[in-house]
This record gives C-alpha cells, structure tokens and sequence, in this order.
C-alpha cells in the first residue's frame, strides 16, 4: 500500500511535519509514503492516483493554507476532480503556523472541504488535547495534525510533541487505510 503526503512548506517547517507523518505511516507494516513538494512544480499524479490515501499538508498564513497549496487544489486537480479519481481514498490534513493557534483549524477546514469535494474520506485526530509541551496534541486539534514553530531554524521547531503528533497521525490513516482496503472498498471504487 501507498500513502501520498502532499504538502507545501514555505520555511521548512511543513515539511519537517510532512516527513513525521511519513514516519508514522513507515510505522504500519507493508504501507509506503510518498513525499510530494507542491513547491516541486510537477506533481506526481500516477502516485496520487495509485495511492489508497491522501494527506494534505500546508503552512497557515493569514488563516489559510499558503498560496502555491491553494493553487494545487483549485488549478491543479480538476484531471481528477472530473472523473472523481480519488473518490473513497482516505483523506487527512495537517498545518503549522508561527502563532499558538493562528487560526490553524480554517486551513484544515480547507483542506476537509477540498477532500470532500473529491468524494474522499477525512480522518481526524483520535487524541484528547494533551496539557504540556510533552504531549501530543498539544494544541487541541481534532480535524487534524497542528503544530506552531516559533521564527527559529526548522531543526529546533515544531517541536518533538507537534512531531509524535504528526506521525500519530500518518500511523492512523496508514491503519485506517488498510482497514478500508482489506473491506473492499476497492470494490466500491469500481476496481
């Protein structure tokens, strides 16, 4: 099985995320991730459409997903919008913004909605808001991974709890996407 990560990171910061939750994924036997960098340019969209589920990530500016991100969903997709290709492929989300909260749970909102649109299906957290530094899910998110870097170098934030977080994530869609294809969704999706 195959998990694609498809995300922007204009710091690094994202993409520091983006490889967390491609751990957690690694975590689940006989499932793949396959990083995509929006900032690439050329999209793998064999891998996207091979993939048994999508997770997309994004810095938060302003309280949106970033600008080349939103470019991704509205020029990009329509090839697979049309046919609906990545109908009943899990979906999930994650963000990171410099602010505590920043208004991260607008660009998952994005994300799900974009998902949803796609006949896809979203995968939030499983986590109760933790309490410290320590714990997962310290930020309290349930739609998705949230991590906050402070204006520093992307190998001193997020931090290692925003990180498990992420990777909890990535290790949850891999089991709920193995769950779905072991289920016949396969079958459900025409294949």
């Amino acid at each position: 099985m195959q998990i694609a990560i498809i995300y922007d990171s204009g710091f690094g910061h994202t993409a520091k995320q983006a490889q967390a939750v491609a751990e957690g994924i690694g975590r689940v036997e006989s499932v793949q991730a396959k990083l995509i960098a929006v900032a690439d340019g050329e999209i793998a969209w064999d891998a996207l459409e091979a993939s048994d589920a999508i997770i997309f990530g994004s810095p938060t500016y302003n309280g949106l997903v970033s600008a080349k991100f939103k470019k991704f969903m509205e020029d990009s997709t329509r090839a697979a919008w049309l046919p609906q290709k990545w109908r009943n492929k899990i979906a999930a989300g994650f963000t990171n913004s410099g602010a505590m909260h920043g208004d991260k749970l607008n660009a998952l909102l994005s994300m799900a909605l974009f998902a949803a649109q796609h006949g896809m299906i979203w995968v939030g957290l499983d986590l109760f808001p933790g309490h410290s530094s320590e714990d997962k899910n310290r930020i309290g998110g349930w739609l998705g991974a949230m991590a906050q870097s402070n204006d520093e170098s992307p190998e001193l934030s997020p931090i290692k709890s925003d990180l498990d977080t992420a990777a909890h994530l990535g290790q949850r869609v891999a089991e709920i996407a193995r769950q779905f294809r072991a289920g016949g969704i396969n079958a459900a999706r025409g294949e």
